[in-house]
């Protein structure tokens, strides 16, 4: 699958890396402060930015959004989230249907018996006439409730009946199977056509992604949906991710965590970034190593040194990503004592062996497992820092600048 903006183009499937996704969560009628979180969540890592499309305002918003973006020359594409009118709000506003370059369909919301085919057609004959990619997402908490019905009911009839959820996993890849079967029928082509069947519960999800990969050919979008706020969110959004992709399922991801209060809308690209960089799919930072601390680091200054390292190359990430490409395969080691700090440290491109309690007071450092010097001192932090923007600027150059 392409989804594309101007010359920005995100290809999605058949074998090329996973693509992040993310969902702002601003009222899209607000231009000004939807126009600002999708900035955040561009700028954040994310690939792809879905809004939700819901009202005559919203839709009328799209345009002029994407007009924003494109002065600030962000051309991330921008996904409508379509719900029960999305047949009219595309069909009655044709500039929100141009400046999107993804429409996503539940077809659990489109509509009621007759309606549903003929408001699911009206949709796929709009995707074709503007030559957007669909998404057909399948969702536990709007399934085609006439769909899971008959299937229960047919599940009665059988001699060895199923346990109603195992039932409910199968009418959520049936329908998104089904749906985008019939979405290629009327006429869109299968490279423009992906699925998700998203759930909340981590091995639902896991069995329902490899029912959907024995199935279908289709894109997979991956997400556990509500997948809840803080550290439950995380761990339960990684457990089944982790277990998917590792497997090869899934082509695209979307984190769903609850923010908490105040907390920005980018944690949710920034762990879809950390999972994809633990598995080693995908890099997108310098990975700082740094041990948990023990008996023998009473201190806190590796701690102390291991955040400041970590700020410093966020502040200087959007930068390095335009002058210095393949930074983030660089890897960066702030270590607490003599046990395995030395060590760690020569493993690194450039790291930091931090004295242990009854240590003398001074820090080897190590570039590319060779001993540099050492640091000491009040200004350790920022010499550290400036070493490693040395070493970025000496070995990530770019190609155009030399």
């Amino acid at each position: 699958m392409i989804v594309r903006w101007k010359d920005n183009i995100v290809e999605i499937g058949a074998g090329r890396p996973v693509v992040i996704q993310s969902m702002t969560n601003t009222d899209t009628a607000d231009v000004e402060s939807s126009t600002k979180q999708v900035l955040e969540l561009a700028q954040a890592g994310s690939e792809l930015v879905r809004l939700t499309v819901n009202t005559p305002a919203a839709a009328k918003a799209i345009a002029e959004i994407r007009r924003r973006l494109d002065e600030a020359g962000c051309f991330v594409p921008l996904v409508g989230d379509f719900h029960y009118n999305g047949h009219k709000l595309l069909n009655e506003y044709p500039e929100c249907a141009e400046a999107l370059s993804k429409y996503r369909i539940n077809p659990g919301n489109v509509g009621k018996g007759d309606k549903q085919e003929e408001n699911f057609r009206t949709m796929i004959e709009l995707a074709k006439k503007y030559d957007k990619p669909v998404r057909i997402g399948v969702n536990w908490g709007s399934l085609d409730q006439d769909l899971l019905a008959r299937m229960m009911s047919e599940n009665q009839k059988l001699e060895n009946p199923l346990d109603a959820k195992e039932v409910l996993r199968e009418a959520l890849v049936r329908s998104a199977v089904e749906n985008a079967d019939r979405a290629v029928e009327l006429g869109m082509k299968p490279s423009q056509v992906a699925i998700s069947a998203k759930v909340s519960g981590v091995k639902d999800l896991i069995a329902v992604y490899r029912e959907l990969e024995a199935r279908c050919a289709y894109p997979l979008h991956l997400g556990l949906t509500e997948a809840g706020m803080g550290l439950k969110g995380t761990v339960s959004t990684t457990a089944a991710l982790s277990v998917l992709l590792l497997e090869n399922i899934g082509d695209t991801i979307r984190v769903s965590l609850t923010p908490e209060p105040g907390q920005s809308r980018t944690a949710e690209v920034e762990l879809a970034c950390e999972i994809l960089q633990a598995l080693g799919m995908r890099n997108f930072t310098p990975q700082v190593v740094s041990c948990p601390g023990c008996g023998r680091t009473t201190s806190c200054l590796f701690q102390e040194l291991a955040k400041e390292t970590q700020d410093f190359i966020k502040l200087r990430m959007p930068d390095w990503r335009k002058h210095n490409p393949g930074v983030e395969n660089m890897n960066v080691a702030v270590m607490g004592c003599v046990v395995n700090g030395p060590g760690e440290s020569r493993h690194a491109n450039i790291g930091i062996s931090l004295p242990g309690s009854g240590e003398a007071p001074v820090s080897p450092v190590f570039i590319d497992g060779k001993k540099w010097g050492s640091l000491k001192g009040p200004k350790m932090s920022e010499e550290f820092h400036s070493l490693i923007e040395e070493y970025v600027q000496k070995n990530y150059q770019n190609a155009k600048e030399q």
